[in-house]
């Protein structure tokens, strides 16, 4: 599947990316090619193959995540200590959002 300018610099419109002429053809070529293995992917025949909600396992073996344990937390203090800037309680950041 072709992916055209207009699309990729709509998408980074969205992402509020700025790209440049060349970014912009690159992108046209990998996305395009992720979407044509996408194509290809869904050649395959999955009628035999169960849904699957996630792809996590609980065997033992093969288990992907860790047991959840409680631990201790870190006080206000200890998680800002090395904030370039906090205040309040919280970690101050510049406005990241224009629009």
């Amino acid at each position: 599947m072709k992916i055209s300018e207009e699309q990729v610099r709509y998408v980074a419109d969205l992402a509020n990316l700025k790209l440049t002429d060349q970014e912009v053809a690159r992108m046209c070529l990998e996305l395009g090619a992720i979407l044509q293995y996408m194509d290809k992917l869904n050649e395959l025949d999955t009628r035999l193959v169960e849904p699957m909600a996630q792809v996590l396992y609980e065997a033992e073996e093969t288990a992907t995540l860790r047991e959840d344990v409680e631990g201790p937390t870190l006080g206000p203090e200890a998680a800002l200590a090395n904030a370039p800037l906090a205040g309040a309680g919280y970690f101050k950041v510049p406005k990241v959002i224009e629009r």
